[in-house]
């Protein structure tokens, strides 16, 4: 009998990622471009591949095109084609350019498919990350749905509606970045009292100013020693992953906190989203600073 898997991570709106790395991004000019990654991604599949690097049972699900069946095989395929997302690095190490595609329209059986494939999946499961966005045609409510039907605890990490739905539903954390929480509560978030008002454990990340935990246990912030250049767009999701890990382990939450800026902060120093630097990942885990705040 094989291992059941100990997270699931769930992704509806899969892409293709392809990244370019070029020298300079200059609109309206002809860009040489020295290196192209592509591969599956969204948000979902990058926390799945990050914790397969790390060497953590993960079991992966969602919605795949044509396109990507074939390289997601554990995800319930669709007729729409899935979205594909184009990352531009500047080898300059000064960020990155993101363009998103919005994604497929799901069809009624196909959400039906997705559903009790998540019941399969969910029941043996120790935590649930639910991340990204929603595709055409899912209702605002879709994670909401999902966490009422999730026997394991739920990380929730995305955007909009869909994160101001999901919070009735008491996930048992949520992963906004600064961005995110200022939409959710229509105004520059007063940290950490702004995050014990949402009912739920908020783990906010704050981009070169490290992370904030918030949960009924105490409040922390973590630190990396100093700005880290490379390509930003996959932090977010290495994060998730070492939440997710943190959890399944029942590890304490500064534990958890700590190694979850470190191991995002090595995920800045990979050239795409899904993976990290390996031993960046060691030198950060020893200099990843905790405040109790």
């Amino acid at each position: 009998m094989t291992r059941p898997a100990e997270i699931l991570t769930v992704t509806l709106n899969a892409a293709l990622d392809v990244t370019y790395q070029i020298s300079t991004l200059s609109p309206g000019d002809t860009h040489r471009v020295h290196h192209v990654h592509t591969r599956p991604g969204g948000k979902g599949v990058n926390v799945a591949d990050v914790l397969t690097q790390l060497g953590h049972p993960v079991t992966a699900t969602g919605f795949a095109g044509p396109e990507l069946t074939t390289r997601l095989p554990g995800f319930v395929p669709i007729t729409g084609q899935s979205r594909r997302t184009v990352t531009i690095v500047e080898q300059t190490g000064t960020g990155a350019t993101l363009f998103t595609e919005p994604g497929p329209v799901i069809s009624p059986g196909e959400w039906q498919a997705l559903l009790d494939r998540f019941d399969q999946l969910a029941a043996h499961a120790r935590v649930v990350v639910l991340s990204g966005s929603l595709p055409p045609g899912l209702p605002a409510d879709t994670y909401a749905q999902l966490i009422t039907r999730s026997p394991a605890p739920v990380i929730l990490d995305t955007d909009g509606d869909p994160l101001r739905h999901g919070l009735t539903a008491r996930p048992a954390l949520i992963k906004p970045n600064l961005d995110e929480l200022t939409r959710l509560l229509g105004r520059e978030p007063d940290l950490p009292a702004d995050c014990h008002t949402l009912g739920v454990p908020v783990a906010a990340t704050l981009g070169a100013g490290g992370a904030l935990l918030a949960t009924p246990d105490g409040t922390w912030r973590a630190r990396p020693p100093g700005p880290v250049p490379g390509n930003p767009t996959g932090a977010g999701d290495a994060f998730t992953a070492a939440l997710a890990r943190g959890l399944a382990c029942h590890q304490p939450w500064p534990t958890v906190l700590a190694d979850a800026v470190a191991l995002s902060a090595a995920a800045v120093r990979s050239p795409a989203a899904g993976s990290f630097d390996p031993a960046a990942y060691q030198e950060f885990t020893t200099a990843v600073t905790v405040e109790e705040s």
